[in-house]
């Protein structure tokens, strides 16, 4: 078994991910890192490079390649994202706006790895290659296979530095929630064509993706990685990027409206009937100091930074709080005052997430976050589905996290599963979530985990 894959079965959220990056989502940095020319997959295909059939390399496992191509599980996911633009439902989108899907901008941004001039041996139908990650490789990669090279000159040749939290985060979420460069923005309008609505965990996603081992040498070259970090920084980063583009108008607002993808889907696409007696379909949030009736920005993100800042950043939780709570009111006073206050809370996510990035790790935070995503401050702002989806993940990511650091054993945590099933069910459909009940295994989850301690 691979030292970096998770133990135990992906759970439904997590395979629903995966599908979800299979059909549409898929990472890219689109060459906008590293320099010179895009060399593509090819250019690291060799037997003695990351060509392999079998991970037995003596630095690194050498069949990265054939991970990346893998056609049956997530891992390959970015092989096929060019693919499915050809797909019915690839074709069925392109119809509706009236574009060509493998050839236009909107969808290449991140279905392909693009925004450099290409060498001999790329191919725009190799989908979201090494460099949509690691950055162009025609300055790096002479270093990179250098005997005696090292991944800090490769880094000052221009590759990306995946292993910091920050920049990676920073790297997914150009496509896996959007950014202002061409064709890395999933509008409501592309949704309203068929698109499916993005989500995402930085730590969950990156085991999906993850293509090495993180072992000794790992730790020797690049330092020890710590998931509570890289999930921390991930929600913090969220944070930032969806603000920051919604403060620019040219993706917060759609003529006279505003831009739908930033609130929350459900609170529009609800069931709508008409009898003697109202029926309300919603529960008010108590984290959102909104008029009765106005769409909630969709703040799961928020819901999980606040919940980690009150365990491994206490003095700037409150202020955090107060951050979120003057953006939302201020979503119901208008545009102008809604921008204001979305820059503020972009700074108090900046200054959380440097924070988080810049402390060190025990082995007791995941423990604890766990218990504060559950507990009395957080578990009343669980009122819809996207926030519920985003907590469950985080268990779940957080419980993979202490198996693969030795802070709980495999059989413990296969033992608890069935509560993280249950907390699974509750978010298994829009369609079928309850609030009450979903916070009642939620809960339950959180319990079970926090009885391994």
């Amino acid at each position: 078994m691979r030292g970096s894959r998770r133990k135990g079965p992906l759970s439904r959220i997590a395979a629903r991910c995966a599908l979800l990056i299979t059909l549409f989502a898929a990472l890219s940095a689109t060459g906008a890192a590293g320099g010179g020319r895009l060399m593509g997959v090819a250019s690291c295909a060799g037997s003695t490079c990351h060509g392999r059939a079998e991970g037995n390399g003596a630095v690194v496992r050498q069949d990265e390649i054939a991970s990346w191509q893998e056609p049956s599980s997530p891992t390959g996911a970015h092989s096929r994202a060019y693919a499915v633009l050809g797909t019915l439902r690839g074709r069925q989108i392109g119809a509706t706006l009236g574009i060509e899907p493998t050839a236009s901008g909107e969808c290449l941004g991140c279905h392909a790895t693009t925004g450099g001039a290409r060498g001999p041996q790329f191919q725009l139908s190799d989908g979201v290659g090494c460099e949509s990650c690691h950055g162009a490789a025609e300055s790096w990669l002479p270093t990179h296979f250098t005997v005696g090279g090292s991944h800090a000159a490769n880094v000052s040749a221009g590759m990306t530095p995946l292993e910091r939290p920050a920049v990676r985060a920073k790297v997914c979420l150009d496509c896996h929630y959007g950014s202002s460069d061409q064709g890395q923005f999933v509008s409501h309008r592309l949704m309203a064509a068929g698109h499916p609505r993005l989500s995402f965990e930085l730590d969950l996603f990156s085991a999906l993706q993850q293509h090495h081992d993180a072992d000794a040498d790992y730790a020797q070259r690049k330092s020890t990685p710590s998931s509570v970090r890289l999930w921390a920084v991930g929600q913090a980063e969220a944070v930032r990027r969806s603000l920051s583009l919604f403060r620019q108008p040219d993706f917060g607002t759609q003529g006279m409206f505003p831009e739908f993808y930033f609130f929350d889907c459900h609170s529009c696409h609800r069931r709508i009937t008409d009898g003697p007696q109202r029926t309300l379909t919603f529960e008010t949030n108590p984290g959102r100091p909104i008029l009765f009736g106005i769409p909630p920005y969709n703040d799961e993100n928020m819901i999980m930074l606040s919940a980690v800042a009150r365990v491994l950043a206490p003095a700037q939780a409150a202020g955090f709080d107060a951050s979120v709570a003057a953006f939302h009111q201020a979503m119901g006073q208008g545009r102008g005052e809604a921008v204001t206050a979305a820059a503020k809370l972009e700074a108090a996510a900046g200054a959380l997430e440097n924070a988080l990035d810049g402390r060190g790790y025990g082995s007791d935070e995941a423990f604890q976050v766990v218990a504060a995503i559950a507990d009395r401050a957080t578990s009343p702002r669980f009122t819809d589905y996207a926030g519920s989806a985003q907590a469950v993940m985080a268990l779940d990511t957080l419980l993979n996290a202490m198996v693969r650091e030795d802070r709980v054993t495999v059989g413990a945590a296969a033992g608890i599963r069935g509560a993280i099933n249950r907390a699974y069910a509750a978010v298994e459909s829009p369609e079928s979530y309850n609030p009450a009940a979903f916070r009642a295994a939620l809960g339950q989850a959180s319990r079970s985990i926090g009885a391994l301690r």
